[in-house]
């Protein structure tokens, strides 16, 4: 099993919850609460069938960038 893919550039890094509560500042409630809206983005399995998740740092880091161009506009 290959745990490389050629056509990914920029490595990707996986955070949990506790991260992502601090990054964004806002509580797991309401970070759950805006993923059942579609408002946020959703985390990923670490192991298929397990319980463990993680988020994708990128994807956290567009939602912060998001947010500070709309309270800009």
């Amino acid at each position: 099993m290959s745990f490389t893919k050629p056509e990914i550039a920029k490595k990707q890094r996986l955070i949990r919850l506790p991260e992502v509560m601090q990054r964004v500042g806002l509580s797991n409630s309401h970070i759950y609460a805006l993923q059942a809206k579609g408002q946020f983005p959703k985390p990923i399995k670490l192991i298929q069938g397990g319980r463990a998740s993680g988020y994708v740092e990128s994807e956290i880091d567009n939602f912060i960038e998001d947010r500070i161009t709309e309270s800009r506009s």
